[in-house]
């Protein structure tokens, strides 16, 4: 059996992975490290429901990384 290569990680991303995190990621990024699907994602995003803040510019969305390291227990 081949080992689960995100054994260990929080939801897909390493504790360093996310701590490198820029000021503000987009909502791909944040879906990972979230453990959310793309659909769902961008699902909750658009109606307003998702679990951090989300910027949106024009047709781009952004997500805050204060606030999702916050979020997942890891903010500084």
């Amino acid at each position: 059996m081949r080992e689960n290569a995100a054994a260990g990680r929080r939801n897909g991303m390493s504790r360093e992975d996310l701590l490198a995190l820029p000021v503000a990621v987009d909502l791909e990024t944040s879906n990972r490290a979230l453990g959310l699907g793309r659909s769902k994602g961008y699902e909750l995003a658009k109606r307003g429901a998702y679990p951090c803040k989300v910027l949106r510019l024009g047709n781009v969305y952004r997500v805050v990384t204060a606030d999702l390291l916050d979020l997942l227990g890891l903010a500084a």
